[in-house]
């Protein structure tokens, strides 16, 4: 088989499953639609154990009403419950979810979420259609033909969503600007240890920092950047930013969020350049 033939092959493949999963998405019957999603609340928070894992999150008890019976009902998120809670105070709403008619096989996440429409596997499938006719018109008409296909879609899709990362900079940079201030301390060091694929140990240091809100919110949360020295910060002493509103959103260095926020959108722009080029420089070797 040529690759021509194993190309089109490829195109109509995918293209039958972009179809189908677009058609169940507007029939209503994709998983994430069926997804039964609830509300729960955080009535406790158990604090981690200091050397402990960070497998599993911080370790929380919640309760959310069942619509089904109307009752109140307890659960936790021990063993392999779907997000990570990785910030956790009394009374924060996470999100559960689960499977229609299986209730026990709950999984959590860190907000609330919104019902879903199943698109994003169809999606990839359509994405995998148009890899397949990039490459087969430039095995047909030219290399050149990747560098354009390639380059201005993705530069188009780049440009696209450029001014909405720039917004979203601008009021990150606000919220920023906006956070209280209180002390903290870091209540445990949590380290795992595993082995990959060749052979080589990896080591994941995790610092779990305790704060409460000048609203009265007592915070644990798992604090994975901007501290210096994590593996030997067990009972240091820090100081929090954190956003009113919602805790969850909290940096122990203004500062250097600010300079992140700054070199994403750089390098967002920079990657828009290089991309145009791509497609340029294709378009001129035609």
């Amino acid at each position: 088989m040529g690759w021509d033939r194993f190309l089109v092959l490829w195109c109509a493949g995918w293209g039958a499953v972009a179809l189908i999963g677009y058609g169940m998405s507007l029939a209503g019957v994709t998983k994430a639609q069926r997804t039964v999603r609830l509300t729960g609340r955080i009535e406790r928070v158990r604090p981690p154990r200091h050397g402990g894992s960070r497998t599993g999150g911080i370790s929380v008890v919640v309760t959310y009403r069942d619509p089904a019976s109307g009752q109140q009902l307890t659960v936790t998120n021990d063993g392999e419950r779907g997000e990570m809670i990785t910030v956790a105070w009394e009374g924060r709403e996470v999100g559960l979810s689960h499977p229609p008619g299986r209730p026990h096989a709950y999984r959590f996440s860190n907000t609330p979420q919104e019902p879903g429409r199943g698109l994003g596997r169809p999606s990839f499938a359509l994405f995998l259609v148009y890899v397949g006719l990039v490459v087969l018109a430039s095995i047909d008409w030219g290399w050149p033909y990747a560098l354009i296909g390639f380059g201005g879609a993705w530069a188009l899709t780049g440009a696209v969503h450029l001014p909405g990362a720039v917004r979203a900079k601008n009021r990150r940079i606000e919220r920023l600007a906006a956070m209280d201030t209180v002390p903290g301390r870091v209540i445990a060091v949590l380290k795992d240890v595993g082995v990959d694929e060749d052979g080589d140990t990896w080591t994941t240091i995790t610092p779990v920092v305790s704060f409460t809100t000048r609203e009265g919110k007592a915070v644990t949360a798992h604090c994975t950047s901007n501290l210096p020295d994590p593996a030997g910060a067990y009972g240091r002493d820090v100081t929090v930013h954190y956003t009113p509103t919602d805790p969850a959103d909290f940096t122990l260095d203004p500062a250097a969020e600010h300079r992140s926020q700054e070199r994403d959108v750089t390098f967002h722009v920079l990657m828009c350049v290089v991309l145009v080029a791509t497609a340029v420089t294709g378009a001129a070797l035609l």
